[in-house]
């Protein structure tokens, strides 16, 4: 339900950040045009908020200069960042959060669909819960089924047997995958207070809380970045899962891009083990 709060003030903005690396044009547009209609959606009551849109080139970002412009042309101006090379997810947003000047910070997958309420939901919530520093939303798949992306702290056989076994097997494991996934607690009516682990599909930051943190750890070029980002976050401010603020996402798990992609799964749990901690089973 779209919340009908009094207007926010005037200084509110909102800079986004989407990292693009060979990216799929159609979502990509289809992410863009979402995003726009739900900024217009904040305006309705606060025609001043204003929104800036970073868009981090890591590599082969096909023309999408008419995008911009009419972006630019309805009020959400651009700033396309390039010239860097592929420096991985987490660096690339970092690209954007340190020219950053708002008050939230949107990180935003290119395969995201935002519903037209999602903002306008996401910032009211805010404004009531000022200990909430990091917000995720209700997250659906192409068909709008719910996407467990909420997770409780993994083992490493947790991510073996959601990565990589056969569905046959894995669902041998289905209890332990299911309290992994907080399915105990994550629907889509109640607000869940400190999830461990939140998706960096869509992370809504409070900028200050956000650039405090440093943004994402630059040693993760990807996977477990917003693993990382999560855990850190509980340190400093609540996070929150908020079903009213919802999204669709078109993406995919690292067993099912082969073999590179399974290498930096594991570089990069390795990584996160070895900081939070090691847990085997």
């Amino acid at each position: 339900m779209t919340a009908t709060n009094a207007p926010r003030p005037e200084s509110d903005n909102l800079s986004v950040s989407v990292v693009v690396y060979r990216p799929d044009l159609a979502l990509l547009t289809r992410t863009l045009s979402s995003l726009e209609a739900a900024c217009n959606a904040l305006r309705v009551n606060n025609p001043a908020f204003t929104v800036t849109l970073y868009l981090v080139d890591n590599g082969e970002l096909p023309d999408i200069s008419a995008e911009l412009r009419a972006l630019h042309d309805r009020g959400i101006p651009s700033v396309v960042i390039s010239g860097h090379g592929n420096v991985g997810y987490g660096r690339g947003h970092n690209l954007a959060i340190e020219r950053s000047a708002s008050r939230y910070h949107l990180v935003l997958n290119p395969d995201i669909d935002l519903d037209g309420d999602a903002l306008v939901n996401a910032l009211d919530f805010f404004a009531k819960h000022p200990e909430a520093g990091l917000l995720t939303p209700w997250i659906g798949d192409d068909e709008r089924r719910l996407q467990y992306l909420c997770r409780r702290y993994p083992t490493l056989l947790d991510l073996f047997v959601r990565g990589f076994l056969p569905a046959s097997i894995a669902r041998l494991f289905a209890r332990r995958l299911s309290r992994y996934e907080m399915r105990d607690v994550i629907n889509d009516r109640d607000i869940v207070w400190d999830p461990p682990i939140v998706s960096g599909c869509f992370m809504l930051f409070r900028t200050e809380l956000l650039k405090g943190l440093a943004g994402f750890d630059p040693r993760y070029f990807l996977y477990f970045e917003d693993y990382d980002l999560s855990m850190r976050t509980h340190e400093h401010a609540r996070v929150v899962y908020t079903p009213d603020v919802r999204v669709l996402h078109h993406g995919g798990g690292a067993a099912r891009k082969g073999s590179t992609h399974i290498q930096m799964f594991v570089a990069s749990a390795f990584k996160f083990f070895n900081r939070f901690g090691w847990k085997w089973l």
